[in-house]
């Protein structure tokens, strides 16, 4: 099924997206840290409660240390995009505090139990499919939503979804985030996490629309009906031969605009014509393999968008969705003892991470 790509909104004159202005009420000494549960490349993020309210809230302090004219780029975006994006499926940016000092900056969300991509190195049992399809659905809802608003989010990943304690989704970690005019800009491809960055990303295009959100989440998809990542490489190349594996190696018959790719060129495809969804996916119901197939399209012009993938039989079909107050509760990770987490911690029977080691950090700020 074709994707429906339309123009910027520029050349509609759509007026710019609404924002909320964000309070900044408190002082971070309002809140007391309770510990710190992640790290990343733009900042630390903290558990803590309100001293007054005693309202649980995640605390990300924003790295300013290599900043000479202010805040980070990616923190402005992240900025941007959350104070305009108001949806159940999309954490929420309650205000901005300070510290003591000039460069003591904090972002105050609301608090999510669970990141999947922990919760799925420590469950006991794997997510049954009536539980897939509502985690599945509540993120396509949430990347709809953002498609909608002419954001692509350009880093989903099972680590940047978190989960609250009655079952609802939300994407968070919007620093790549940014507004976009479909093939109109050229944008950096060193974005997405290796193991979800779409194909032409991989080849180094720089004309690029929001179908490299869908290529991510058919293998958020994927990793959620196996319980292990698609495509566990260590460099571009090796990511390439193992898509190629899986989907067979792509011709222009099938991806005209290939050939306008530079590196395409470059790439020695493996000699292997033959999709082996179904065989890798012999479990999982017609449908699920078609939806797959459907996100997993080498040509993001015939990939399927979010829209077209919330109406997919996948989602009608028997088992239903398990509805999200209907999801079971699993214990939060931090609260599992050491000898049990450690490993997840140190990146887990999957090496998770290893995909965030991975990451393009050369990313060009300006694009």
């Amino acid at each position: 099924m074709a994707s429906v790509h339309t123009a910027s909104p520029g050349s509609h004159g759509l007026p710019p997206p609404e924002t909320d202005a964000l309070p900044v009420l408190d002082d971070v000494q309002d809140y007391d840290k309770i510990q710190r549960i992640g790290e990343g490349t733009y900042g630390v993020v903290y558990k803590a409660k309100h001293k007054r309210t005693g309202e649980l809230v995640a605390l990300k302090k924003l790295r300013m240390e290599r900043e000479k004219d202010g805040m980070p780029i990616t923190s402005v975006r992240e900025l941007r995009v959350l104070q305009s994006c108001r949806h159940e499926n999309i954490v929420h940016l309650q205000r901005v505090v300070t510290g003591t000092q000039p460069e003591s900056v904090f972002l105050v969300f609301e608090f999510c139990t669970y990141d999947i991509g922990r919760l799925l190195d420590t469950m006991t049992r794997p997510f049954s499919l009536p539980e897939v399809k509502c985690l599945f659905k509540q993120l396509l809802e949430g990347i709809a939503f953002l498609h909608s608003r002419w954001i692509v989010h350009r880093d989903l990943k099972l680590s940047n979804l978190l989960l609250t304690e009655n079952g609802s989704l939300k994407l968070c970690d919007f620093g790549l985030a940014r507004y976009f005019h479909a093939y109109e800009k050229a944008l950096t491809p060193r974005v997405v996490t290796l193991w979800y960055r779409a194909p032409e990303l991989l080849l180094g295009s720089e004309l690029y629309t929001e179908a490299i959100d869908m290529w991510a989440a058919g293998c958020i998809l994927a990793e959620l009906l196996r319980m292990e990542p698609l495509f566990p490489a260590k460099t571009e190349l090796e990511t390439l031969q193992l898509i190629a594996k899986l989907l067979g190696s792509p011709t222009p018959r099938i991806w005209p605009d290939m050939t306008r790719i530079e590196g395409a060129a470059k790439v020695k495809w493996p000699d292997q014509p033959y999709n082996f969804m179904q065989k890798v996916f012999s479990k999982v119901p017609a449908e699920g393999v078609e939806l797959l197939n459907c996100l997993l399209t080498y040509d993001p012009e015939k990939r399927m968008t979010a829209r077209q993938a919330l109406r997919h039989p996948f989602f009608t079909t028997s088992p239903l969705p398990r509805r999200p107050e209907h999801m079971p509760s699993f214990p939060s990770y931090f609260d599992i003892p050491d000898s049990r987490h450690k490993g997840a911690a140190d990146g887990g029977p999957r090496k998770r991470s290893r995909q965030d080691a991975c990451f393009g950090h050369a990313f060009d700020q300006a694009r």
